[in-house]
């Protein structure tokens, strides 16, 4: 490890309960299901989540994403919160919609993120996952990054 950013995605009620998680962690313990059921744990970044499906689903071109809002900056780590649009989209779509917007976000140019259309079609398979233990615990998405 030590490379680059982590991010973990988790479920949280609202914005308060989210801005507690971290404090209640030291980095190196995340990895697990630490923090609440069903989180997930990767190198991709929140805005790169968001865009993919986003722009792979909804049909979103990549300047009209949104931004993502920051709950907690603090200097070891940040907490930002995702909108339900990139989650909710997930939840009703079969495995060609998958397959479909793991391709397109493979050919939109100037993103960032993983190039492969395989290995987007995994993580959208995994964030389809997540948006399902999020409906399931009524929960929203956001995300834990340190450095």
């Amino acid at each position: 490890m030590g490379m680059g950013v982590t991010y973990k995605y988790f479920g949280a009620p609202d914005g308060a309960t989210a801005a507690r998680v971290p404090v209640t962690m030291r980095p190196e313990e995340l990895g697990g299901d630490e923090l609440g059921m069903g989180g997930m744990f990767t190198k991709i970044k929140p805005e790169t989540m968001a865009a993919m499906v986003l722009t792979g689903i909804q049909g979103i071109p990549l300047h009209k994403v949104p931004p993502l809002e920051l709950v907690v900056l603090h200097p070891d780590y940040a907490v930002v919160k995702l909108p339900m649009t990139v989650v909710d989209p997930l939840r009703g779509v079969g495995e060609e919609s998958v397959g479909a917007a793991a391709f397109i976000w493979s050919t939109v140019p100037d993103r960032g993120g993983p190039r492969d259309a395989f290995n987007v079609y995994q993580l959208l398979h995994e964030w389809q996952d997540f948006s399902h233990r999020l409906h399931e615990a009524g929960h929203q998405p956001y995300c834990l990054v340190w450095p």
